[in-house]
């Protein structure tokens, strides 16, 4: 008896292991990894859709290059089909953009200069702009793993960023309220 409970627990581990790998190849391939995001891992964790919700604080932009409603391409390589893909600005708010490398909670190869979190996704960050340099502990969770991960600040940037609604240029679904892309990201 104690054998064949061992069997099938041994069985239904590698059915269920075997579909895990399927499932994330397929999202790995899926992926861009261009310019922007050279050895990101598992991108296909990341949530392409959001919620719309804005962190605590963040202040919607007084005179926006782009204002909500207005139509624009998106000229970034965070993930696929991204890059020229037609777009509706749904949010624009001034604050700090960051690109940042950090090692995910999951665990995992960090990823590299990760774009976009802004000052208020960031723990304990204050309202002046962190160096590039700088130890911090995300609140975002825009990939699995993100959110209370540690990491680091590649770069900063004073800007209006933007929330977003796009489909992607490969096809798919639409996404709905992709937050980040940075005001040099967009064009008319």
């Amino acid at each position: 008896m104690k054998k064949v409970f061992i069997f099938i627990s041994l069985a239904a581990i590698l059915v269920l292991s075997a579909c895990g790998n399927k499932d994330n190849a397929n999202n790995n391939t899926n992926m861009d990894m261009g310019s922007d995001h050279s050895n990101m891992g598992d991108m296909g964790s990341m949530n392409h859709s959001g919620s719309g919700e804005v962190p605590a604080g963040l202040k919607e932009a007084q005179n926006p290059t782009y204002k909500v409603g207005d139509e624009v391409v998106i000229h970034a390589k965070h993930m696929e089909g991204m890059d020229g893909a037609k777009a509706k600005v749904v949010g624009a708010y001034d604050t700090v953009a960051y690109a940042v490398t950090y090692t995910p909670t999951t665990g995992g190869e960090p990823v590299p200069n990760h774009k976009w979190i802004i000052q208020e996704e960031i723990k304990d960050a204050g309202s002046e702009p962190l160096q590039p340099g700088t130890k911090v502990t995300m609140e975002a969770d825009h990939m699995e793993g993100m959110k209370g991960a540690e990491g680091t600040i590649d770069s900063a940037e004073k800007t209006t960023v933007y929330m977003v609604d796009y489909t992607p240029t490969t096809g798919g679904n639409p996404v709905k309220n992709h937050q980040w892309v940075v005001e040099s990201e967009l064009s008319k």
